[in-house]
C-alpha cells in the first residue's frame, strides 16, 4: 500500500470543527450574559454610582445615541453626513423654545423637540439626498451651519452668545443638584436603551435585510431588488427624532443653549465619527465599544492638551489601516460571532421571490441569491 505524501491536503476533522463551534457558542453566550449584566447594573446606576460617575455615564448614553444614529446612516444607508450636529442643535433650541418661551411642560417639551426635529428633517431630506459622496458630506455640513446661523438670529434665544435655562425649568427635573443628576441619568439611560432596541429591531426587520445588503454591496442590493433611495429616506427620517431628543438632553446637561455649543460640529459630529470608526462601522457592537474607548481616552489623556487630540487621530488612523471595520472588525477576524445578533439567515433570501416579499422592489432579478449578511 502506498503511504500518503506530505503534499496531501490536511482537512480539519469533523470533531475539531465541532469543538471550535462549541467554543464559539460558549463565548457568544458568555458575552451576551455579560451584556445583560451590564445593562442591569446601568439600570440600577442611581443606587450604585456617585454623582460624578452618573454624570459621566449620562454623557456616555448621549454619545452612544448619536453614534448609533450616525452608524445607521453611514454604515448601512451610505449617507456619510458631516452635519449631524445640525439636528442636535434643532432639538436643543426646540426644547428651549417650548419649555421656556411657550411655557410647555418641560418633560413634554423633550418629546415635542423630537417631533419638531423630525418635521424639519423632511424638507432637509429633499435637499440632502440629491447629493452623493463628497457633495453629500459638504451639503450636510453647510445645512448644519445654516441652521446654526438661523438659531443665532432668533429673538428670545440669546443671540450668538446663547442663554441659560431658567432655574424653574431646571428644578422641574429635581429640587437639588443630586436629584437633577439622577433624573438626567435616568432619561439618558432610557433614550440610549430605546435607541439601541429600536435600531436592533429595525435591522432585524425586512427593512434591515435591505440595509444589510446595502452595507455589504450597494450594487448587489440593487440587483436583487432593494429600493435604495427609499431605504435612505427611511433611515434619514428614522435618525432625526433621536438626534432631537439627544439635543434636548444636552441642553439639560449644559443648562444653556448657544449656537457654538448646541450646534457643535466637534462634539456632535467629529467625535461621533471617531467613535464609530474606531469601534466598528456597520455593526451595533462598534458604537458601544467606540463610545466607551473614547470616554476612557478623554478621561485619562485630556490633561495632555494637544497631545490628546493627536493621539485620538493616531488611534483612528492606525485602526483604519489594520481593519476598516474598526476594533469589532479585528475581533471578528478571530471570533466570528455576534453578541447583538442582527444577521439574517441566508435561507430567508435564497429565492428572489422571497426577497421581493421582504423588500420594496425596483425590479426583479432572475438569478439565485446565495449571500449571507454579516452582522
Amino acid at each position: 500500500m502506498s503511504k500518503p505524501t506530505a503534499l496531501a491536503p490536511n482537512f480539519p476533522s469533523a470533531g475539531r470543527t465541532a469543538d471550535k463551534a462549541d467554543r464559539l457558542q460558549l463565548l457568544t453566550l458568555a458575552l451576551r450574559m455579560l451584556l445583560v449584566v451590564a445593562i442591569v447594573l446601568l439600570a440600577a446606576g442611581p443606587w450604585l454610582f456617585d454623582l460624578n460617575q452618573l454624570t459621566l455615564l449620562t454623557e456616555f448614553f448621549t454619545l452612544l445615541v448619536l453614534a448609533l444614529m450616525w452608524n445607521l446612516l453611514a454604515g448601512y444607508a451610505d449617507i456619510v453626513t458631516v452635519g449631524q450636529h445640525g439636528f442636535v442643535g434643532v432639538g436643543a433650541y426646540a426644547f428651549f423654545g417650548l419649555a421656556v418661551l411657550a411655557g410647555v411642560d418641560p418633560f413634554l417639551s423633550i418629546i415635542l423637540a423630537a417631533v419638531i426635529t423630525a418635521v424639519l428633517a423632511v424638507p432637509a431630506l429633499l435637499f440632502i439626498l440629491r447629493l452623493r459622496l463628497a457633495y453629500l458630506a459638504v451639503g450636510t455640513w453647510v445645512l448644519a451651519d445654516v441652521l446654526s446661523l438661523i438659531a443665532g438670529k432668533l429673538p428670545g434665544f440669546g443671540g450668538g452668545s446663547g442663554v441659560s435655562l431658567p432655574i424653574s425649568i431646571a428644578r422641574a427635573f429635581g429640587g437639588s443638584v443630586s436629584q437633577r443628576v439622577v433624573t438626567l441619568y435616568i432619561l439618558a439611560f432610557i433614550l440610549a436603551a430605546a435607541a439601541l432596541a429600536a435600531t436592533w429591531l429595525l435591522l432585524r426587520s425586512r427593512v434591515g435585510l435591505g440595509l444589510t445588503a446595502m452595507r455589504d454591496s450597494e450594487e448587489g442590493a440593487k440587483s436583487v431588488g432593494v429600493d435604495v433611495p427609499r431605504m435612505r429616506v427611511m433611515c434619514f427620517l428614522w435618525t432625526a427624532p433621536f438626534l432631537g431628543l439627544a439635543g434636548a438632553l444636552v441642553t439639560l446637561q449644559k443648562v444653556r443653549i448657544a449656537p457654538s455649543a448646541s450646534f457643535s460640529i466637534t462634539d456632535w459630529t467629529i467625535y461621533i465619527i471617531f467613535v464609530v470608526v474606531i469601534g466598528g462601522i456597520g455593526s451595533l457592537e462598534g458604537p458601544i465599544i467606540g463610545t466607551a474607548l473614547f470616554l476612557l481616552l478623554r478621561e485619562y489623556l485630556a490633561d495632555f492638551g494637544a497631545w490628546y487630540l493627536i493621539l485620538l487621530g493616531a488611534v483612528s488612523i492606525g485602526i483604519i489601516l489594520i481593519e476598516p471595520r474598526g476594533l469589532w472588525g479585528v475581533w471578528r477576524r478571530f471570533f466570528p460571532i455576534d453578541v447583538i445578533p442582527v444577521s439574517h439567515k441566508s435561507s430567508a433570501a435564497t429565492n428572489p421571490a422571497d426577497l421581493g416579499k421582504a423588500l420594496p422592489l425596483e425590479h426583479s432579478h432572475p438569478h439565485r441569491i446565495e449571500t449571507e449578511e454579516k452582522a
